[in-house]
């Protein structure tokens, strides 16, 4: 049922983007077409043509989502993005610029003049404010922090104080607290009174007179008790909480293994000063995973689609130039073993077989020790195990498919000594590949360094590099 909704979500989303380029399409070729007529009053038609399309065109944006405008305005190149913004109610300009990529916000903001950033940045939550501020200039930040009330400032200052990877910089601060010494009676009518309530929300927060957290209010609870019931017969004081310091991938593992919609946030001394809502999380779980496949794909940060040529290439060098000197020095390994191939051309032929398949068991492993430790699943009590079991594995599939490969070579060339060379190879460069896969993220996540970033690299140079010198070094020995 929920992938069904997610491919009919995934569904309505490719059809407003074909209808937005439709449209954009067809504007050109009116206004083309209009053009190329001419005419004593060709201006004159032209702008109404153009007006006409336009209209069209906002009546099809204004009758989107936020999150909807802001996928198509990711899919568009530079020009229509342009356009397709302009079209954008100012009231909505800063949900939208929310919702959309960091690296788009970025051209966003740059077409904005400060007081459209200012009405747009006044018109969202401080959570909200939090988020864009990055990318916001910096007298727009200072002048955004004088217009806003002395509550909103200071709670946007604290939000801005975190790391962007913690729990309090996901926080937001629409909550609902209630004293435990009334009914539930009282606290519907309050409810009624507030007329509406914050997203996300599934339990108040009981407090004391100096807002310390000493339970929380389901609504079920609130709805289904009988309303001469005090707040503190029926609360729950065993409560799953946070403080603004803790990781955010942390509190992501929480909510999943808790089935949490909302999670109350304290300081120190145990007094709320915030709540954690399942979308915070959602979308931070959402930006990490992106973040990890373009940092495994060698990307420095997320980039545009529609970037320029230049940025693009320059997001893209960082690891291009690492993956350029790790191939040096495995070419130098060969380069070392020159004789030995000249002797034996079939050396050639062979040599990336061993790399090709210890880089492929080798990224077998290093996912799932990534996996394992962003879950938290790998520590220093089950490690040791860790490695035996993945020695294990590799001496497994390394005598299995070692085995093949010597056949192979044997029967492709008529010389069992080369197959045994061959077999013997792969099995000792699986068992480094299981080696390199385990060590190699488990050492920088050590370093304190993301073990997505740059891993799959140093597999790749560790595989080639030692295997083209076992395999090489093996025939050296063994054959010549």
């Amino acid at each position: 049922m929920t992938e069904n909704l997610e491919n009919q979500s995934q569904d309505d989303l490719e059809s407003h983007l074909a209808q937005v380029q439709t449209l954009l399409a067809k504007m050109r070729l009116v206004e083309e077409l209009v053009h190329r007529q001419g005419g004593p009053r060709q201006d004159l038609v032209e702008n109404l043509v153009h007006k006409q399309n336009l209209a069209e065109l906002q009546r099809k944006l204004d009758e989107l989502h936020p999150a909807d405008v802001a996928y198509i305005l990711e899919a568009l190149p530079l020009d229509e993005r342009m356009l397709v913004w302009d079209l954008v109610k100012a009231e909505r300009d800063g949900e939208i610029l929310v919702e959309v990529s960091d690296s788009v916000r970025e051209s966003l903001i740059q077409s904005m003049d400060k007081a459209e950033l200012l009405a747009a940045a006044e018109s969202l939550d401080t959570d909200e404010i939090a988020d864009i501020a990055p990318d916001l200039p910096r007298d727009v930040i200072e002048e955004l922090l004088t217009t806003l009330d002395a509550q909103k400032r200071g709670r946007l200052q604290s939000a801005l104080a975190y790391p962007e990877d913690t729990v309090g910089a996901l926080m937001d601060f629409e909550m609902v607290t209630i004293r435990a010494d009334v009914t539930l009676e009282v606290a519907l009518r309050y409810l009624r009174r507030l007329g509406e309530l914050p997203d996300q929300l599934d339990k108040l927060f009981v407090v004391d007179r100096d807002d310390l957290l000493i339970g929380v209010l389901p609504l079920k609870r609130l709805l289904t008790t009988d309303p001469d019931a005090s707040v503190a017969a029926v609360m729950v004081e065993d409560v799953v909480k946070f403080h603004p310091e803790d990781e955010a991938h942390e509190a992501a593992q929480a909510f999943e293994r808790y089935d949490l919609i909302m999670a109350p946030v304290v300081d120190g001394h145990n007094r709320l000063i915030g709540r954690l809502t399942i979308d915070a999380v959602v979308d931070y779980i959402r930006e990490s995973a992106d973040f990890d496949m373009l940092a495994a794909a060698g990307l420095k940060e997320e980039e545009d689609l529609f970037a320029s040529v230049w940025r693009a290439a320059k997001n893209r060098w960082m690891w291009l130039a690492i993956n350029l000197a790790t191939a040096f020095i495995a070419s130098r390994v060969i380069g070392a073993f020159e004789g030995s191939i000249e002797k034996l051309a079939a050396l050639a032929a062979l040599m990336p077989i061993i790399a090709g398949i210890g880089g492929n068991s080798g990224n077998q492993t290093i996912t799932l020790i990534i996996r394992g430790l962003a879950l938290g699943h790998i520590t220093q009590a089950n490690a040791r195990r860790l490695v035996v079991k993945e020695i294990g594995v590799a001496l497994l599939n390394g005598v299995t498919w070692g085995a093949v490969v010597g056949v192979f070579a044997w029967l492709l060339y008529d010389n069992p000594a080369l197959g045994g060379v061959m077999a013997l190879a792969m099995l000792l460069n699986m068992l480094v590949a299981a080696l390199a896969g385990i060590f190699i993220p488990m050492t920088l996540q050590r370093l304190k360094r993301d073990p997505a970033i740059g891993s799959s690299v140093l597999l790749t140079f560790t595989t080639d590099s030692m295997g083209f010198l076992i395999f090489l070094g093996l025939a050296t020995l063994l054959l010549l």
